[in-house]
């Protein structure tokens, strides 16, 4: 089900006796702008997801579920 170097060839000539050469090539430059537009956005979250994550590890404040822990341990001692 693969598209094989024939059928991209067909397509293609399609494509410019369609649209003509300079529209083409318009439409190419903005497919390619919004494929690299979308990556960027992509990495920008990742990089945010890290950055959260790395706050949220990094942070002094202790989980909820130890602090709750710690307050029982210190209450068996007394």
């Amino acid at each position: 089900m693969g598209i094989g170097m024939k059928e991209l060839l067909v397509i293609l000539a399609i494509a410019l006796l369609v649209f003509g050469a300079k529209k083409l090539k318009n439409i190419g430059s903005d497919l390619g702008g919004a494929v690299r537009g979308f990556k960027k956005a992509m990495n920008e979250g990742e990089e945010e997801t890290k950055d959260e994550s790395l706050k949220q590890i990094r942070s002094d404040k202790p989980d909820a579920e130890f602090a709750e822990a710690a307050k029982k341990k210190d209450d068996v001692k007394v």
